[in-house]
């Protein structure tokens, strides 16, 4: 994540939108406080977290196995 001021985001404004659309978070500041936050299209990051659980595993169990007995 990328924290940058309003005046930075102004002048440089192509470059952090390419930033967002390969997928990083910019927080936008003023006086030194986030004031908002540019994030990637919600659609493509949840296709990408869906992408990553398929066949992601943890010590022979799948992230979905600890999710259900956690509902136990």
């Amino acid at each position: 994540m990328e924290n940058v001021t309003v005046s930075q985001l102004r002048g440089q404004f192509s470059r952090f939108l390419r930033e967002v659309e390969n997928g990083e978070v910019v927080t936008i500041t003023r006086r030194g406080k986030p004031i908002a936050r540019l994030i990637p299209e919600v659609s493509r990051t949840i296709e990408a977290i869906k992408e990553l659980r398929k066949g992601a595993r943890l010590d022979g169990l799948r992230i979905k196995d600890l999710i259900e007995e956690g509902h136990r």
